[in-house]
């Protein structure tokens, strides 16, 4: 189980730079590089809304990762020690990126 840090800090689910979802989803099946990943769980935070209900952050979590081409995809799981998601000031998930994709 990877240790995330997210900077994604316009997302409703980041509590600093840590993530209260129990797991989140790395999208970007023919990913070449770490731009063409996203996190597909990202959600805007409006301000009125609220993180992941009865979640507190955590930093450890699992990961499910749909770019078949980063060495560390195995199984559609990320295996890595650690991942750190990119966007700082995101508006949409495609905003937001896995840094520590590396390509096969």
């Amino acid at each position: 189980m990877p240790k995330l840090r997210c900077s994604a800090q316009s997302c409703i689910h980041n509590v600093s730079d840590c993530c209260c979802r129990g797991e989140i989803e790395v999208a970007g099946e023919s990913a070449g590089h770490s731009e063409d990943t996203c996190c597909s769980n990202f959600y805007q935070d409006a301000g009125n809304a609220r993180n992941a209900v009865g979640q507190e952050p955590t930093e450890f979590m699992n990961v499910q990762c749909q770019a078949q081409n980063c060495t560390h995809n195995e199984n559609c799981q990320c295996q890595a020690d650690y991942i750190d998601v990119s966007g700082h000031s995101a508006c949409k998930c495609d905003e937001t990126c896995c840094s520590s994709f590396k390509p096969q």
